[in-house]
């Protein structure tokens, strides 16, 4: 059904970020593709994310999609001149999200405490390794370290082998979406109360929330997880399959799709064999059951396992390498990538968002500013709101200082 497009979801509220690296900037990303303004405040020597490459033309490829959407101001929170910045910014925003080290923004006169009195609409968003408190809380805490700690990397890879983490910065994205969500239950909660609030978000906590199968087996039995390579934790088959020309994952971990796939192929007898008829016999010859299936299609391809697959109806996919992932068709016909303008660069190509709303519009706006690229607007533009709301007894002075 089409329907009306209409501004994001987020028009409207104006968010501050004091975020470097991933976890703080990736939330506001997702604020910023809902509508909502972020504008990422900067030391004067920038994100260090600026710093990480790959480059293209001295510009940092993953800033420039990580911080699309934004306006980026410099402001020395180190100097008076940069403390009234901030300042004023704070009379118009909705929202403040940071991650820095606990207590950093604190010293500075930033913390919330400092502000709630003055600001009481205010939802403050902390990102950090810790949380706010704890005897971890003071501690440097980064994706790696959250992941280890968490246990996420007493189960990722092989038995046998070293410690593996999660491809992505599982840790620091999970906590950049929880942020976000934060935000958004805290934005709505206070058009009823009239009051903002602060959030606490840890990466450790974040990554210990999707220990799902985990906690399952622990309190439920007892049972310590370890590494299962791409095997499930409790069902079979659930994992990737050798196959003549490479890897095949498939999903036959029900009953009815552990039938269809006995349809399929050689595979029969396998249905109702005394090791394998029962899901918990399947799981308990795991092992055996596998090098059965991988013995029976070590002739067929890639190609042909999935369309057989599919078409019995169980599920099953390539292990595809990016390159295949940013060419997809699927994702291409569904309009996922979607390219923005960069001041340098021209035309970027950006990941698309995967939340689609019927009727609100998700932003696609530029690439990620160039450092301090919107200073002087944005300051002059705060400035000037804040001294018609205070009526023309105003002191300026602040506001030339600023500038």
């Amino acid at each position: 059904m089409t329907e009306d497009r209409t501004a994001g979801p987020l028009s409207g509220v104006t968010v501050l970020e004091l975020g470097v690296f991933i976890a703080g900037p990736y939330a506001t990303m997702q604020l910023a593709d809902m509508g909502a303004r972020v504008i990422k405040i900067e030391p004067p020597g920038g994100d260090p994310m600026r710093a990480s490459g790959p480059f293209v033309d001295g510009e940092s490829s993953p800033f420039i999609r990580l911080n699309r959407n934004k306006e980026s101001i410099v402001l020395d929170l180190k100097s008076e001149v940069g403390r009234t910045g901030l300042h004023t910014l704070l009379k118009e925003a909705d929202v403040l999200v940071e991650n820095m080290r606990p207590g950093a923004l604190k010293k500075m006169g930033f913390g919330y405490e400092d502000l709630r009195s003055e600001h009481p609409g205010l939802v403050y968003a902390s990102a950090s390794g810790w949380g706010q408190d704890g005897p971890l809380s003071p501690l440097a805490g980064l994706d790696i370290m959250a992941q280890a700690r968490s246990g996420l990397m007493s189960i990722t890879g092989f038995p046998d082998q070293p410690p593996a983490k999660v491809g992505v910065p599982i840790s620091d994205l999970s906590t950049a979406l929880y942020v976000a969500l934060g935000i958004v239950s805290a934005l709505y909660e206070r058009r009823e109360s009239g009051t903002g609030q602060y959030l606490d978000v840890s990466l450790f906590e974040s990554a210990v929330s999707l220990a799902v199968w985990e906690a399952g087996g622990y309190f439920g039995a007892g049972a310590v997880s370890g590494p299962n390579g791409s095997a499930h934790q409790a069902q079979a088959p659930y994992q990737a399959i050798e196959v003549g020309d490479g890897f095949v994952t498939i999903g036959a971990n029900t009953p009815a799709t552990w039938t269809r796939f006995c349809s399929a192929f050689a595979l029969a007898d396998l249905e109702n064999h005394p090791r394998y008829a029962e899901p918990a016999l399947r799981f308990a010859n795991r092992e055996a059951l596998i090098a059965v299936i991988e013995d029976r299609l070590r002739h067929r391809t890639i190609a042909e396992v999935v369309e057989e697959m599919n078409r019995v109806g169980v599920p099953a996919a390539p292990i595809n390498d990016y390159e295949q992932v940013f060419t997809d068709d699927h994702l291409q016909q569904r309009n996922f990538f979607w390219t923005s303008r960069h001041p340098r660069l021209g035309e970027v190509t950006q990941l698309g968002n995967p939340m689609r709303f019927s009727r609100s519009r998700m932003t696609e706006g530029p690439a990620g500013p160039s450092l301090g690229a919107d200073t002087e607007r944005v300051l002059a533009e705060f400035a000037e709101s804040a001294d018609a709301e205070a009526g023309p007894e105003t002191d300026t002075t602040a506001k030339e200082g600023q500038t």
